[in-house]
């Protein structure tokens, strides 16, 4: 431990007992001497910058009971969209890898020989349509003929109907030409005949008539399925006012629909790619998760529901570490299963809102809320305690002098695993030591009756100047 501990020390550019540096403290006088606290240390701008010394500010939190689980963050199963061939064809690139895409935006381009056959097809289609559209004109005008010409004789079965009537009365009566009322009779059974034939020629007309109707739908569902395919193939809306949009298509367009970030690309610009060949994937970064494992032992306590906090990666060092309260916020679910080897469950969490440092494989930790204080107490950073042996200590910024540092013994209370309830020693808007305080810790174990300060030989000496 001395060994760690001289070149811990040794490293560093300090302060030392000579007045001459700008940065020495002035020597106290003997009445100051006497008041001042003896657990003092020593902690100048260039000791602070030497030992990436930092400070937590004391606050008063609503300290919680949580259980702790290990996770990472993850895309949701919707943010990620694979973009790939609908038909063969050689395969023209338009995005780049990493590049940010708005909705709409082009993304590749297909040259397929197969939709130029597509094109052939509903051609064919198109002209069926057509040929049916022109013969269902055509019925228009016959059935129009035969109904004049089913008047027409209507009208002559009533008139020999009506004539007949009068000779057959005149015949009764003992008077008539029986030659007439026989020509008479054959006229109008011959206009009957005539009448039932036409309506015979109607039916069939109709029958006719019926079968190209059905002929027409059938032609035009098949037309109307050929275009939505290619529609939905190509990922544009049928336009109402251009029947002809498939034809002007020569090459197959394929765009973004939804913004996001070119995740990869896995195909050369200009190769041949058959249908479903994979081309780009697409991602929405902020459509994360995160995926934490449970113990199953503590499954009387988890459920759906629970609020939980997500927790960032514990500092590791001054500058570079994420805020402990840059916490994320959400709700528990359970996952429906369990790993027997691990004796783990999933747990998953949908934050409220993300935090910048939120990435798919960052690491992280899963705090989830079982109880919780009901006042709020004072509290500090867990990572600010330090254990001498078995002592907790903490290191207060000096009130009257921030360049000193007062090593106490921590009269700790509860704790979620990142923050402390302090029952003692410090009040509102103190300030204690948060990265540095292991380095001072060291350099002080042992000597908490006396103060010190560091030369800048990389020496510390207990006592004053």
């Amino acid at each position: 431990m001395k060994t760690q501990l001289t070149l811990l020390i040794a490293i560093l550019t300090l302060q030392g007992c000579d007045n001459s540096t700008p940065e020495t403290l002035a020597e106290p006088t003997e009445a100051a001497s006497a008041s001042m606290p003896s657990n003092r240390v020593a902690i100048p701008p260039a000791v602070r910058a030497n030992l990436g010394i930092t400070f937590a500010t004391v606050e008063r939190r609503k300290l919680q009971d949580t259980l702790r689980a290990p996770g990472r963050f993850e895309y949701l199963p919707s943010a990620t969209r694979e973009y790939r061939t609908m038909l063969d064809g050689r395969v023209e690139l338009l995005a780049t890898q990493f590049e940010h895409v708005k909705k709409g935006t082009p993304l590749y381009i297909i040259d397929s020989p197969e939709w130029r056959e597509m094109q052939q097809t509903i051609a064919g289609y198109v002209s069926t349509v057509q040929q049916l559209d022109a013969k269902m004109e055509m019925f228009h005008p016959l059935f129009l003929a035969h109904e004049q010409h089913e008047y027409s004789i209507k009208v002559t079965v009533e008139m020999w109907a009506e004539r007949l009537k009068k000779l057959e009365a005149i015949q009764d009566a003992g008077g008539g030409s029986l030659r007439e009322v026989t020509a008479s009779r054959a006229a109008h059974a011959a206009a009957q005949a005539e009448l039932a034939d036409l309506r015979e020629k109607d039916a069939q007309l109709e029958a006719s008539y019926a079968e190209t109707v059905a002929a027409m739908r059938a032609a035009k569902s098949t037309l109307d399925i050929a275009l939505e395919s290619a529609s939905s193939m190509m990922n544009i809306p049928i336009p109402k006012d251009n029947p002809n949009w498939w034809k002007e298509i020569k090459k197959i367009t394929v765009w973004a629909t939804n913004a996001g970030i070119v995740e990869s690309i896995d195909i050369t610009n200009g190769a041949w790619a058959d249908t479903q060949t994979n081309v780009l994937t697409i991602v929405q970064p902020d459509k994360l998760r995160f995926h934490a494992s449970g113990l199953q032992s503590d499954l009387g306590v988890l459920h759906d529901g629970l609020q939980v906090n997500i927790v960032p990666p514990t500092p590791t060092s001054a500058g570079n570490a994420v805020d402990l309260q840059n916490t994320m916020h959400g709700t528990l679910q359970v996952g429906l299963t369990g790993d027997a080897n691990d004796r783990t469950i999933d747990l998953y969490v949908t934050p409220e809102s993300l935090s910048s440092w939120a990435r798919p494989g960052v690491t992280a930790q899963l705090e989830i809320i079982t109880d919780s204080t009901r006042v709020p107490e004072l509290a500090i950073p867990l990572a600010a305690v330090q254990q001498d042996g078995l002592t907790p200590i903490i290191f207060r910024r000096a009130p009257d002098n921030p360049n000193e540092a007062i090593r106490m013994e921590a009269d700790l209370g509860l704790n979620d695993g990142r923050w402390v309830a302090i029952l003692s020693g410090l009040a509102d808007g103190d300030e204690v030591v948060l990265d540095g305080g292991f380095q001072l810790m060291l350099a002080t174990s042992g000597s908490i009756q006396q103060g010190g300060h560091f030369h800048s030989d990389g020496t510390f000496h207990e006592g004053e100047h």
